[in-house]
């Protein structure tokens, strides 16, 4: 690869970082809205030119209270259209 190849590669890598950071924020930010945390969420960097996030793992009432906010969030969602 050329330098002047190597220059959109990289911005495009660096743009992907950080739409995964920007993308774990988000989640942590809308988490905390429901009092929960996923302590293992972590921006894993870029992945085939695209942000990766990891979300880790949780015991299974934390998995069925996400599941809980997720479903009474897109019911809301529902009845706003």
């Amino acid at each position: 690869m050329t330098h002047a190849e190597r220059i959109p590669y990289k911005r495009g890598q660096d743009a992907a970082y950080q739409a995964g950071e920007d993308a774990v924020t988000s989640l942590q930010a809308a988490l905390a809205l429901a009092d929960m945390t996923l302590p293992s969420l972590s921006n894993h960097g870029p992945v085939a030119g695209q942000g990766f996030v990891r979300l880790g793992g949780c015991n299974a009432a934390f998995a069925n209270r996400l599941a809980e906010v997720i479903a009474a969030g897109a019911d809301a969602l529902q009845h706003q259209r």
